[in-house]
């Protein structure tokens, strides 16, 4: 690799609490990479890491065991931010079995459990970068989601020396974002003072978005925000808290997945079948998810 100043080192994760279910955690992931940020081919996984000291870039084949590859850094103290950012993106500090066990006691549920066990919910390798990438997709599609961010990070982002093969830039922080002009924010003034106002409040520590943070607290930090609502809440609380209790219910994947498998599927009345799952709703989501695939 040649995007970042320094020699590569290798890199090797292991998965705990059994083996990484590779598939589940590449569809999720796959459909959502941002160009420029990240790509995704085969089991393989590329970022760029927005780290203390500077920029990093990690390649990453995924297997059972868990992650191995390479991961070049422009400052060499920032192994050890880089390694806890890719543990948590890949979860593989997740025990994802007591779920399961709960779960397939749901007759709805244990077929799709039997069919993909030990299905991990992805993290986050940055908090603030999943919670503004969750405020940008808010109504709108994947697809055109990750072409906004792409530009934000082309925008805004700080570049690598030199290109990575298609990996240029990190995304955007935070103090980037909260004075990012209109003409970058290429979107619905509402949307863009929510994005704002969610970047200043990430870049103050008003909102916690680190791996173990208070999930109700994070939640009603982020509800007081203008133009957040509950399913922008429940998704950056699942994935860049890790509770494996939330439950965006609103989600239309999840809304597909649930009328799939015979349950219902206004948000409402899943709701209320969810307290089955509790306090696993998070992984039902994700079970849920993995039937359905955004176009």
């Amino acid at each position: 690799m040649a995007g970042a100043a320094g020699p590569a080192r290798g890199l090797r994760l292991r998965a705990i609490a059994g083996p990484l279910h590779v598939g589940g955690v590449l569809a999720h992931l796959g459909p959502r990479a941002i160009p420029r940020v990240e790509a995704v081919d085969g089991s393989r996984y590329r970022r760029v890491l927005r780290l203390p000291g500077g920029n990093g870039v990690v390649s990453v084949a995924l297997s059972a065991a868990g992650a191995h590859g390479d991961l070049l850094l422009e400052d060499p103290a920032d192994r050890g931010a880089a390694r806890s950012a890719m543990r948590a993106l890949l979860a593989l500090d997740a025990d994802p079995w007591p779920a399961d066990e709960l779960l397939a006691r749901d007759e709805a549920l244990a077929p799709v459990v039997a069919a993909t066990p030990g299905l991990r919910v992805p993290g986050a390798a940055d908090g603030a970068e999943l919670a503004i990438r969750t405020v940008i997709g808010q109504q709108i599609s994947v697809a055109a989601a990750r072409t906004a961010a792409s530009g934000l990070a082309a925008a805004l982002g700080r570049p690598l020396p030199c290109p990575d093969g298609a990996l240029t830039h990190a995304f955007p922080s935070p103090d980037e974002l909260a004075d990012a002009p209109d003409e970058l924010l290429r979107m619905p003034a509402a949307r863009r003072r929510s994005i704002r106002t969610l970047a200043a409040a990430l870049a103050r520590g008003d909102v916690d978005v680190r791996p173990g943070t208070d999930p109700a607290a994070l939640r009603a930090g982020l509800l007081e925000l203008p133009g957040i609502g509950p399913w922008t809440a429940e998704y950056v609380a699942l994935r860049a808290a890790g509770d494996p209790d939330a439950f965006p219910a609103s989600d239309l994947g999840v809304q597909r997945g649930a009328a799939a498998v015979g349950l219902p599927s206004e948000p409402r009345a899943l709701t209320a079948h969810a307290e089955r799952w509790r306090p696993f709703r998070g992984y039902a989501a994700q079970h849920l998810w993995a039937l359905f695939r955004h176009p």
